[in-house]
């Protein structure tokens, strides 16, 4: 990882637009969207329907969204709602269909479940303990993930290399530990780079990334993060461990 100092929201004001604060086109921009654009379509000829974009509607993958839908490839589009996320992250999900007329499945933590957990547990469980906090991800994400996922045997995710040291080595079509292909297309772009692509594509995000929110995932598990601090450090800021919930954990 680099020098926090040097990250480009290191020394972000107290304000401001994304957009305006990080979008920086380079040289090697061009060639790496064309890159990502291949990759996509590989994998959808590989993979046929076989293939899903998981999107957590973060900034990257509403990047990926727009590369699927601005060529038409015929790759599915599907999200989890864990029923803890930003009203601002669920808004995207009317956005996309409006945007670029694609369906988004939706896939959510069994009711049941989520009812016992909170009835034994308390509704701040994830404050209690590194354990509970898992339990919290794993009936609310990696159930619902592991729907998501049956019968496919490739996803894309909009992972990237600079996001945190854990995803230093992210590869572009890996093995994800239980059989399938993790397809990454931008695993090598910039934050700068994917801030140029939204705004030259006009691409539809979070506002909540206007507040220095870089990664954002469940709302009593997201806060904005401060000048000098690392890309992930909003998430479960209460924890000295790894910035991880288990979708992308290494088999």
């Amino acid at each position: 990882m680099s020098d926090v100092s040097s990250l480009p929201w290191a020394a972000a004001p107290a304000a401001g637009n994304a957009i305006g604060l990080y979008a920086k086109w380079t040289p090697a921009l061009d060639d790496k969207i064309e890159a990502a654009l291949q990759r996509l379509r590989d994998a959808s000829i590989q993979h046929g329907d076989g293939l899903v974009q998981s999107s957590s509607l973060g900034v990257e993958d509403m990047v990926i969204t727009d590369l699927i839908a601005r060529t038409q490839l015929p790759i599915d589009i599907s999200t989890l709602d864990t029923g803890k996320l930003h009203a601002e992250t669920l808004a995207l999900i009317p956005r996309i269909r409006e945007r670029y007329g694609r369906d988004v499945a939706v896939f959510k933590p069994l009711a049941e479940a989520v009812v016992t957990f909170v009835k034994r547990e308390g509704d701040d469980a994830m404050y209690k303990s590194i354990e509970l906090r898992k339990a919290c991800c794993g009936l609310r994400k990696m159930e619902p993930l592991g729907r998501m996922l049956t019968g496919r045997s490739a996803w894309v995710t909009g992972l990237r290399r600079e996001q945190s040291g854990a995803r230093g080595d992210v590869g572009f079509d890996e093995d994800d530990g239980q059989g399938r292909r993790k397809i990454s297309p931008i695993a090598d772009w910039t934050w700068a780079e994917v801030w140029a692509y939204v705004q030259k594509f006009d691409v539809p995000y979070n506002p909540l990334h206007d507040q220095f929110m870089p990664s954002i995932g469940c709302a009593p598990c997201t806060r904005a993060i401060a000048v000098g601090e690392d890309f992930r450090a909003g998430r479960w800021w209460w924890e000295d461990s790894s910035k991880e919930c288990g979708l992308h954990a290494k088999a």
